[in-house]
């Protein structure tokens, strides 16, 4: 059990990623919960795709009106549901379900000394997938369409390359939220998902007109979503979370 800045956490010890960066230095994600917070208001109603142990979850939950926090890890999920305990967020959903594009079960890859890196099993099985030596189990997988019948102001996703498959599953909810937030990680793109960035782009694109791109400072307009994401994806640069909004934008 550690007490940070952002709530009283249950981490497990073997984590080197985010329960190494609470136990060590008693913050995780200190830019992204100033991101995040900085596109809500109290009445907001939040949905975390990919809610690990709830570092984010948590302290996000006090500023807004109600969470729905989705996580396909079983052990995670246990973590997490005793950490929203800990914390008192009674505002909070937790939903142990893994956001796919079809119900059912898939194949999981339950990584050990960076849990945050759990994921679907890889369309490409390269080598870092599975050098920890992680448990290969099956989890519950669920359109969130069919799962969530709630409006959000934000939806913040980091669910390790299997983000096309939640989004394809997730188009109504997409089509209703003011706001997302989504890792971009080339290799998670090419070799988890095993689709092109057009694919990727094409799920979220009829939804949004604005993108911004925090690790290079620039936001675009929709005509320059493939050109900015295609270069990004060419070269393999990455960003811990781009931001997809309902507005209008001038370019430059």
């Amino acid at each position: 059990m550690v007490t940070t800045g952002q709530g009283l956490f249950l981490v497990d010890p073997e984590d080197l990623g985010v329960g190494r960066s609470l136990i060590c230095h008693g913050a995780f994600g200190k830019d992204e919960i100033e991101r995040i917070c900085s596109l809500l208001t109290a009445e907001s109603n939040v949905l975390f795709v990919g809610s690990h142990i709830g570092s984010l979850v948590v302290p996000v939950s006090k500023k807004v009106r109600q969470v729905v926090a989705v996580e396909a890890n079983p052990d995670t999920f246990q973590l997490l549901t005793w950490n929203l305990l800990l914390n008192q967020c009674a505002n909070v959903r937790p939903l142990l379900v893994a956001a796919s594009d079809r119900n059912g079960e898939l194949e999981f890859v339950a990584s050990r000394t960076n849990s945050g890196g759990a994921k679907r099993m890889p369309v490409v099985k390269s080598f870092d997938y599975f050098a920890d030596k992680p448990s290969i189990i099956k989890v519950n997988a669920a359109r969130l369409d069919d799962r969530i019948d709630v409006d959000f102001d934000l939806i913040v996703m980091d669910i390790e390359g299997s983000e096309y498959f939640a989004l394809k599953g997730m188009q109504r909810i997409l089509s209703r939220a003011r706001c997302l937030i989504v890792e971009f990680l080339p290799h998670h793109i090419k070799n988890v998902s095993g689709v092109r960035v057009e694919e990727f782009l094409a799920l979220i694109e009829p939804h949004f007109s604005q993108l911004t791109v925090p690790s290079k400072s620039i936001t675009v307009g929709k005509p320059q979503f493939l050109s900015t994401l295609a270069t990004m994806y060419s070269r393999d640069e990455c960003d811990d979370g781009i931001v997809f909004l309902k507005a209008s934008v001038t370019d430059g």
